[in-house]
Order: structure tokens, then C-alpha cells, then sequence
């Protein structure tokens, strides 16, 4: 199977308007962007251009909508901008806005999309990320919405909602997640509220953009805001959602997912639930010795990691160390009583260590690690026979030949030792 690609934009395309809870006015300006960026946001108007990375960890609120956040700066409503570049196969994207809401439009997903298409896009000569679902799980969230999510050949969502009005009921959709599709299905399906809760919405310092032209309103009889772009308009709407909350994963997505009574919340806790999975997935390719022995050149008596349980490839890594009374070091460190000699525990961390940053490197069998420096050592606690290390490195910092790493050792969920590493990287 050939590998997808990633895509950014052919050239620039900009939009303006005003955002639907904010009411504030917003100028959009979408950039190409390099390989690997991701989707992320620049708020112009403050002071330092911060940038809003599109991701999970920058998720700060699912009221009514989906925010990101970084330090002060917010970025409101990126659901709907968020669907259309996933649906269009965008990659890598840089949105720089002078406000602090992404523009509602017509309150449909289908102006974003219309832009993206408008500008073209550009096939970047990289494997695109992709999460493939391997297998099922299900999720319960707060406030009632459920899903299920399994393995698929495509990317299909399916939803059904249910509200006590006469212009809903109950609906449901199914939707393979194209750009065709998307286009022809989901685009052009509005956002929808209650004329009802818009008093207390408004109290609470949301729906202030809120208008007739774009949103669909819903009044005690019907529809106040024209005529439905599809019967089932609703639930099209919060396929749509789906797509763009499950687009913060940062990954080309290939599953079902089947949704009851979805909301932002629910939608969220199962774009979580399914990074989990994804990142348990890519801690079973490197799990045992046999592909542990591929990437480090160490052997007896200096191979000191059996197991890597955790992964996020660039980000973190978790490794098992087993100590047993086999260890040949024990004969002479201490005879009669045995403890793992320091320097050995810092060496069994740095080879976890070594794991992450290799799997972080293309052309992984021409390179070697060297350790560079140590800092902030310490030894918490002694290492014994029957003791089980267990390392959690995280990467802060990674620039050309040269990385930094901070890891921590646990046995029994006591630390037992901590240090900071500096490795370069050299052709062998």
C-alpha cells in the first residue's frame, strides 16, 4: 500500500469576518507551511505573533465550541476551519489571524474548504501521519455522548442526535470522510442553536456574533432562519464536528467512527482515547529485545533495556529495565550484598533514551549516539536483585547533531535516580 503523502497549500488564500461568540472581527491569512508543522495557529495581533499549535495539549475549552490556547493567547471556534483542511488531506497549514475567533461565515464548514480548493494544494514528498485504528474501543463521555471507533479500510463517520424539537427528532448520517464526499455531504451543513438559550448564552459572553445569516435558529415552532440545506442538516453538522475536534490528533485518520448525540466534550475525550491507542500501537513496534537489538549496538554484558512500554515518537519513551542476581555485575559490586552500581543505571537510562532518538532519525543504521554531558544526577534510592526499573525520558530539546533529554527512574514508583543527558549524534 503506498503511503499518503503530506499536503500543504499551493499558494495563500485569506478570509475575514466576524466570530460567532466573540462577535469580533478576524482578517485570516492561510499560508503553505514545511513538512512536519502541522496546523498552527499565529494570533498577529499581539505582541510577539504567538503561535497556537492545533493539538490536543492546546486544547483549553470545549464550551460550545473547541478553543486552543498557548500561554495568554486563545484562539476560539477552530472546529469548523479544522474540518475542511482534514477533509481537503492538509498537512501542514499556518493560520495567521488578527483576532481572537476564527471567522463563523455562513456557519458552515464549506467557505473554509471552497478556499482551500481555490488555492491548490502542494504534495510535500513525505509520509504523511497516519493513525490507523487496530482495534476497537468505546467511549462514554460526560453530558451523554458515546462512541465507538474500529478498524476500517477508510475513514467513515457515523452519528445519529436526537433533540425534543419538531425540526429534529432523531437523525442519522453516515459519511466516508473524502474531499468529494465531504463536499457534497457535510460542507454546506450549518451550525444550529436555540433561540431559547440564547438570553443565557449571551450572559455568559457567547453566541455575541450570532446572527439570522449564519446559523440556523431554532424558535418554540421551528426553524426561524430559512429554509434547511439538507433534511437531515443537523446531524451533518456534527459529522462535521467530529472531523474537525479528531483533526487535532495531527494525523490522517483510517477507522470507523460511530457517534451517539456527539459534542465537542465527548469528541475530544475520543480524539484522547484514540491517541492513547496510537501511541500503545507504536510502543508495540519497538516492544521486544529482538527489535530493541535492531536499533542499539549494545550486547552482553551491556544491554541493559528488556522492554519499551511507552512511545511517542520525538516526545517521550518509557523502558523496563529487570534486575536479577544474574546480573555479572553483582559478583564484585558488592559480594554478599548486591546493588547495582550507579554508573549502570545511568547507562540503562541513557540507553532508553537512546531509543527514542534514534526512532526520531531517518537513516537510523549510519548513526551513533555519544554521550555529551550528565547534569543534575542523582541516586534516590539502591537498586536490588528483583528490582524493576522503569525509565521515563521525555526529549526537550532536539537542534541538528545535538539533543537533550530528562529522565527519571522508578522502582516500585519510588524514584530511584534522575538526570539530564546531552547526546550528539555522529555518522558512524
Amino acid at each position: 500500500m503506498t503511503e499518503p503523502q503530506q499536503q500543504t497549500l499551493a499558494g495563500e488564500v485569506t478570509l475575514e469576518g466576524v466570530g460567532l461568540h466573540t462577535g469580533q472581527p478576524a482578517h485570516v491569512r492561510f499560508l503553505p507551511a514545511e513538512p512536519g508543522t502541522g496546523i498552527r495557529f499565529r494570533r498577529i495581533d499581539l505582541e510577539g505573533r504567538p503561535e497556537v499549535p492545533a493539538t490536543l495539549e492546546h486544547v483549553v475549552s470545549s464550551d460550545r465550541g473547541t478553543t486552543l490556547g498557548a500561554g495568554d493567547a486563545r484562539v476560539h471556534t477552530v472546529e469548523h476551519l479544522l474540518a475542511a483542511a482534514a477533509a481537503s488531506e492538509l498537512d501542514n497549514l499556518w493560520v495567521e489571524l488578527d483576532g481572537p475567533e476564527v471567522p463563523i461565515v455562513d456557519g458552515s464548514f464549506q467557505p473554509f474548504f471552497d478556499l482551500f480548493a481555490r488555492a491548490g494544494r502542494s504534495s510535500q514528498g513525505v509520509a504523511a501521519r497516519v493513525i490507523r485504528l487496530e482495534s476497537p474501543l468505546c467511549v462514554e463521555a460526560r453530558g451523554g455522548a458515546s462512541y465507538v471507533a474500529a478498524p476500517a479500510k477508510d475513514y467513515r463517520i457515523s452519528a445519529s442526535i436526537a433533540f425534543d424539537h419538531p425540526a429534529v427528532g432523531r437523525q442519522f448520517a453516515s459519511v466516508e470522510v473524502t474531499p468529494a464526499a465531504f463536499e457534497r455531504e457535510v460542507g454546506p451543513a450549518r451550525t444550529f442553536g436555540f433561540m431559547r438559550e440564547a438570553e443565557a448564552l449571551r450572559a455568559r459572553g457567547l453566541a455575541l456574533g450570532a446572527t439570522l445569516e449564519n446559523a440556523i435558529i431554532l424558535d418554540d415552532e421551528g426553524i426561524a432562519s430559512g429554509e434547511l440545506r439538507f433534511r437531515d442538516e443537523f446531524v451533518r453538522h456534527k459529522i462535521g464536528d467530529v472531523i474537525g475536534d479528531l483533526a487535532l490528533l495531527g494525523a490522517r485518520l483510517t477507522g470507523h467512527i460511530v457517534a451517539d448525540r456527539p459534542s465537542h466534550a465527548g469528541n475530544l475525550e475520543l480524539a484522547r482515547e484514540i491517541h492513547a491507542a496510537a501511541q500503545r500501537a507504536q510502543a508495540r513496534a519497538i516492544v521486544d529485545i529482538e527489535k530493541i537489538m535492531q536499533y542499539l549496538p549494545h550486547r552482553y554484558p551491556m544491554l541493559l533495556v528488556d522492554r519499551i512500554v511507552e512511545f511517542e515518537a520525538g516526545k517521550r519513551i518509557v523502558g523496563i529495565k529487570n534486575v536479577t542476581i544474574n546480573e555479572p555485575f553483582f559478583q564484585g559490586h558488592y559480594p554478599g550484598h548486591p546493588v547495582m552500581p550507579g554508573v549502570l543505571i545511568i547507562e540503562a537510562m541513557a540507553q532508553v533514551g537512546g531509543l527514542l532518538l534514534m526512532e526520531a532519525l531517518d537513516n537510523v543504521e549510519g548513526k551513533t549516539i555519544y554521550f555529551m554531558s550528565l547534569d543534575n544526577v542523582k541516586w534516590r534510592r539502591p537498586v536490588t536483585p528483583g528490582d524493576q526499573l522503569r525509565f521515563e525520558l521525555e526529549m526537550l530539546q532536539l537542534r541538528r547533531h545535538v539533543c537533550r533529554m530528562r529522565g527519571v527512574g522508578y522502582v516500585d514508583g519510588q524514584v530511584a535516580v534522575e538526570a539530564e543527558m546531552m547526546a550528539g549524534i555522529r555518522d558512524r
